[in-house]
């Protein structure tokens, strides 16, 4: 299938590893100009040198903190000098820390805050003059299935990544005129460093093994098995295609059904 976005420029976020990384290899399968971004130099070293190897393109690499608005700043200046307009934003980042009410603090809720919510503010504010000058755009944020149904144990999740999708529907309706798209992408259990972190959380309550909970949590899915990065990513892909031009302001779960909202 011919996505007609061959020659697109590409900019993924927290993309050296898990969901972010799977969609920028399908960007560069694509024929995309895309750059990827990571606090940590070795894994972002790491992860270009194994995506050359395997695709024979390298990805352009930027250091960036998406909790400093900064580096955000500067990742979207050196992408465009590089490569011109970007023309599709991939908001992704690392879920915050779990944690029930009474054990979090004012700290931990602004850290989710400048993570979750913020960094998707600032990156878009600062590729949509560019997007409207073209007349077309695509931004799709990497959420979670907490924002339709919430998950015991993660209150900053539920909370600031249900605000990016309130932030992406407002947003969606004051830019479509543009010919520009904003979605949300919301994973369920993924077969990432993410999951394996959760899976350790639940084990020490429940008093077993990663292991065991990484067995159970599977089978809280009606399919019986977590995806993988990639099937999220294809959805992002699609997202971000020509033929998808007409879905905007949507929030779709890539969850193997364990959402059991209908909506």
């Amino acid at each position: 299938m011919d996505y007609k976005i061959k020659g697109k420029t590409v900019l993924v976020s927290a993309s050296s590893k898990g969901i972010g990384r799977a969609i920028a290899e399908l960007f560069i399968q694509e024929g995309c100009n895309v750059t990827i971004c990571s606090t940590n130099a070795e894994n972002l070293k790491r992860t270009a040198k194994e995506i050359k190897l395997k695709f024979g393109i390298e990805p352009h690499c930027i250091i960036c903190d998406i909790d400093k608005p900064e580096q955000i700043e500067n990742a979207v200046n050196v992408v465009t000098q590089k490569f011109g307009t970007i023309d599709i934003l991939v908001n992704n980042c690392g879920g915050p820390i779990p944690g029930y009410f009474e054990t979090l603090s004012d700290e931990n809720w602004e850290a989710a805050f400048d993570q979750v919510l913020m960094s998707v503010i600032r990156f878009t504010r600062l590729v949509l003059p560019g997007m409207k000058s073209k007349n077309w755009g695509r931004i799709i944020n990497i959420t979670s299935l907490a924002v339709k149904q919430p998950v015991d144990n993660l209150i900053l999740s539920n909370s600031l990544r249900s605000a990016v999708t309130a932030f992406a529907k407002t947003l969606s309706n004051q830019v479509g005129k543009y010919n520009i798209t904003i979605n949300n992408v919301a994973p369920g259990y993924t077969l990432t460093s993410r999951i394996d972190e959760l899976a350790e959380v639940r084990a020490k309550q429940a008093g077993t093994t990663k292991e065991n909970m990484l067995k159970s949590m599977s089978e809280e899915v009606p399919l019986k098995r977590m995806a993988a990065p990639e099937e999220v990513a294809s959805l992002v892909l699609y997202l971000s295609s020509e033929q998808a031009g007409y879905i905007t302001g949507s929030t779709i779960g890539v969850d193997g059904g364990v959402i059991k909202a209908t909506y």
